[in-house]
């Protein structure tokens, strides 16, 4: 599947002059980019998709410890890509909006931070936390819509809970401060929505908490 390449989101980080058409991810299309071109045109681990197909079907590449085979597999934000090589990138965002992959260290890449977007109770009291990126878990922990969750990818256990409170440090996720990072100075409600007020160097923003996601320092 593909779409026009004038039509990209802003946040991938390829020219929108070239080819006339770029793939488009099998699912989560509006926060994601295909593995084909974080690997081809960010990366430059392969230079077309039949390498990298070869390279799926060796089970060489990981996605949050997940062996993946699609081509177009979604790289969302914080994911994290295991080579074969024992290389392993976080998907992030640049101060500049456009996704950007750090390498990360073996013990960092076993684990991936979460928002809680919302909570179901189940059969027998189980508690389900409904994560971002469509990401689900049970847990006993008290945890509140707006914090986030550490988990161990390795066996999808919650690590660290994060909570959304003054003096965490956030992550702006959508709307016209993407990118930007810095801690939380307060939390207020306006219009019956939450807003956070971040401290990102000398300036002072105001951001949806819908927007953000906290983060550890």
């Amino acid at each position: 599947m593909y779409q026009k390449r004038n039509n990209i989101k802003k946040f991938f980080p390829i020219p929108r002059k070239g080819t006339k058409y770029v793939a488009v991810a099998s699912h989560n299309q509006n926060d994601s980019i295909p593995l084909i071109v974080v690997v081809r045109n960010i990366l430059k681990l392969v230079q077309n998709k039949k390498e990298l197909k070869k390279v799926l079907n060796e089970k060489q590449i990981k996605i949050n410890n997940k062996i993946i085979r699609e081509t177009n597999y979604p790289v969302c934000l914080f994911d994290v890509i295991t080579l074969a090589s024992g290389k392993s990138y976080r998907a992030l965002l640049s101060e500049n909006r456009k996704m950007i992959f750090n390498e990360v260290p073996e013990k960092e890449a076993k684990t991936k931070v979460y928002k809680v977007e919302g909570k179901k109770m189940l059969s027998g009291k189980q508690m389900q936390l409904n994560l971002s990126h469509g990401k689900n878990v049970l847990s006993k922990e008290k945890v509140n819509i707006g914090d986030s969750v550490v988990l161990n990818m390795e066996d999808n256990k919650i690590v660290k809970i994060i909570v959304l409170e003054k003096g965490k440090h956030a992550y702006v996720t959508e709307g016209k401060h993407i990118g930007q990072q810095g801690k939380i100075e307060e939390l207020m409600e306006r219009g019956g929505k939450k807003l956070a007020k971040i401290s990102v160097g000398k300036e002072r923003i105001n951001v949806w908490v819908k927007n953000l996601i906290v983060m550890e320092n």
